[in-house]
């Protein structure tokens, strides 16, 4: 039986449908919001594990060409591997559901929520969250939600919740907030220096549209919703669990409170393998073993939240609020464009940053629309970053991280028509301890200014954590500069980046719910300390661009008139390709007659830039060109002093002496100056080799 729920979001109804689409899966819902929509569905797996210490849920969102009636380029006409959107929007989807399944459900999970169809006004990623948390809802599979998101614009002093692609691009801030009816759960977006107060207000306006569409999905549930599987809860309590810890806690007490990463892990695991010693015929069952290790996770959460809630003290010795120390250098590469190394603690990010031309943008096809990218970042995050052996792959984890980093430099980064360079900055994590996006994030700073990139403000970021306690969070602190353990261990991890103005990018994760505005006020003006801080270091190794690298591509741009493309660019374009044969450049011409010439060097590029100035120019009397003689006759010779334009230089402007043969003087092929005398009324040139050698003496 279809069963069907409706809401009026802005300008067109969201419709929630199930029972006539994809019956054999535990749970599906068909989304659609104006000309946009998305089929959700969820499934689990047959086989049940119990005691598993982790949820195994997966979510592949995709979107077909076919939704935007189009068809994929390349020479396979098919949809492929995801794309890095598709991958960003699984995540926007995945990290705020993930903490609401029961781990004894004891089941693989996945989610695939597929976009069908788009209208360019309507965005596909918000009601894809909306869909996928509705078909787990409905779904028998046990979940702690529903959640839905919200996407919010700071336009014109106006908060915009849920704005049109249109409005999304003019925005000063954009901000999807994703959450339950009780809170918000996910953060995340970019700004062009938007004030702490500015986002605080965005959090505010996203949370009712949310506590809605949570409403709408209950309502579907009560229509349409399956009676909940069973959990397989792992009913076997560790033996001896209460002699263990009593033993355990004091040991551990010391390993983890050594300084240093490794010192820690080695101390941590040398207290598990001696405790396990005693009690090793207990823990011969695979069972009690795994019941051990969850004690000895559950003592270290224990004793680092009671370090710093009762004294302030994080386990590296700092502060609440103190940042680790940081190091920058800048040019450390000797061949690259642009290169830094930034060190904070003990994470620490290699950005090397690379100019290239116009013909190196990053083309993207999507359903969205064709469009290009003059500014990339890529992330990297090796496995011997954490000292670990691993394969180098590119997951979802360096999509993520990367696009944080790039969102938070984006709006410090020229625009085309002041930089006319494609950038590409790599940030290569050398060492990892806490927060290697936003280390990323300084070093690329670091890396472009190194590179000659003009930005308009540097730009450093901080990751920020929470730690709380009490049934209504009223015991808390807040942390700067978080480690992985407080990221692993604590209740919030929330990176902010931005200039000593305002705030550029922020991702947040919130692993409790109803975190207050007091919490987020307080958080965002620690993060702000944090961030103004570390900005203050990297001033003091590079403030302003240096000069662009010898090994860069040296590009010129200049305008010529619309009506003069044609003849620059010739029939099939001859005269370019001949341009670009000649000085050994490469010459792109827009269609507003913005001509950009790269060269190898800056020479070639000089020369050739005076060449198209020539083709696209009339020819002025009075100028000297250097001509090549293309053909000899009995009175005179024909010279091109442009491409295609070619002028008479009669027999009797060859020399101060009387000239019996052209040949005398002259030879096809040869290069000579010649001087434009006039343009007849016929627009015939007429050329003087003897007044271009004579002005040329008498410059010298």
């Amino acid at each position: 039986m279809v069963q069907r729920v409706t809401a009026k979001v802005g300008d067109a109804d969201l419709i929630l449908e199930t029972g006539k689409i994809g019956k054999q899966t535990n749970g599906c819902v068909y989304a659609q919001w104006g000309g946009a929509a998305v089929i959700a569905t969820v499934c689990a797996s047959h086989d049940v594990v119990e005691g598993m210490d982790y949820v195994p849920v997966t979510v592949d969102y995709n979107e077909k060409f076919y939704a935007a009636g189009k068809i994929p380029g390349g020479f396979v006409k098919r949809e492929g591997r995801p794309k890095d959107k598709e991958i960003l929007v699984s995540r926007l989807i995945d990290r705020p559901m993930r903490p609401l399944f029961e781990m004894t459900f004891g089941r693989e999970i996945q989610i695939v929520p597929t976009c069908v169809s788009a209208d360019g006004v309507h965005t596909q990623d918000i009601l894809a969250v909306i869909a996928s948390s509705a078909a787990v809802t409905i779904s028998d599979i046990p979940f702690h939600g529903p959640v839905a998101a919200c996407r919010v614009a700071y336009l014109d002093g106006q908060y915009i919740v849920n704005p049109t692609f249109a409005e999304i691009e003019r925005a000063q801030l954009e901000i999807v907030v994703a959450g339950t009816a009780d809170g918000f759960t996910m953060v995340e977006g970019g700004a062009n220096e938007a004030s702490e107060e500015v986002m605080l207000g965005a959090l505010e306006k996203a949370q009712r549209f949310i506590t809605d569409m949570c409403r709408l999905q209950e309502e579907l549930r009560k229509l349409a919703g399956k009676e909940k599987l069973p959990l397989a809860p792992l009913d076997i309590t560790l033996a001896n669990a209460a002699q263990i810890e009593a033993e355990a806690v004091p040991l551990m007490q010391d390993a983890c409170f050594r300084q240093g990463k490794q010192a820690r892990g080695t101390a941590v695991e040398s207290v598990k393998k001696a405790v396990a010693a005693k009690y090793a015929d207990q823990l011969a069952d695979p069972v009690q073993a795994k019941l051990y290790a969850a004690l000895i996770d559950d003592i270290q959460y224990k004793l680092l939240r009671k370090s710093i809630l009762d004294r302030g003290v994080r386990i590296d010795g700092r502060s609440c609020d103190e940042i680790r120390p940081i190091t920058c250098e800048v040019n450390v590469l000797p061949r690259p464009h642009g290169s830094a190394l930034f060190t904070r603690g003990e994470t620490q990010s290699l950005a090397v940053t690379t100019l290239g031309t116009s013909l190196d943008e990053q083309a993207y096809d999507d359903i969205d629309g064709d469009r290009s990218e003059h500014f990339i970042l890529h992330y990297n995050f090796p496995p011997y970053s954490v000292g670990e052996v691993g394969k180098l792959t590119t997951g979802r984890r360096e999509i993520g991280h990367g696009n944080l980093a790039r969102r938070s430099l984006a709006p410090m980064v020229p625009g085309r028509d002041e930089f006319p360079y494609t950038i590409r900055v790599v940030s290569e994590i050398m060492e990892s301890n806490g927060s290697s996006s936003q280390a990323s994030t300084c070093g690329g700073c670091l890396s472009m200014l190194a590179a000659g990139v003009p930005l308009k403000k540097m730009v450093a970021g901080v990751a920020m954590g929470l730690i709380t306690d009490g049934p209504k969070y009223e015991h808390y602190k807040i942390l700067s500069d978080i480690l992985g353990e407080e990221d692993h261990l604590g209740d919030m991890d929330f990176k902010v980046a931005g200039t000593k103005d305002g705030i550029t990018g922020f991702q947040m994760d919130i692993k409790i719910a109803g975190v207050s505005m007091e919490i987020m006020k307080e958080a965002l003006a620690q993060a702000k300390a944090g961030r103004l801080h570390i900005l203050g270091i990297m001033e003091q190794c590079i403030s302003k661009p240096q000069p662009i690298s010898l090994y860069a591509p040296k590009i010129l741009s200049m305008k010529i008139p619309v009506d003069k493309i044609g003849a620059l660019i010739g029939p099939g374009g001859k005269n370019v390709k001949a341009l670009c044969a000649q000085y050994g450049v490469t010459i792109n011409t827009d269609d507003d007659g913005t001509v950009t010439i790269f060269g190898k060097t800056g020479n070639a590029a000089e020369e050739a830039k005076k060449a198209v100035k020539g083709i696209t120019e009339d020819p002025e009397p009075g100028t000297i060109y250097n001509g090549t003689v293309k053909r000899i006759m009995d009175f005179g010779a024909f010279v091109e002093i442009l491409p295609g334009k070619e002028g008479l230089c009669h027999i009797s402007k060859l020399s101060h002496q009387r000239v019996e043969k052209v040949t005398d003087v002259l030879k096809e092929g040869q290069q000579i100056p010649v001087k434009l005398l006039e343009v007849d009324k016929m627009g015939r040139l007429n050329l003087s080799y003897i007044d271009a050698l004579d002005e040329q003496a008498k410059n010298k």
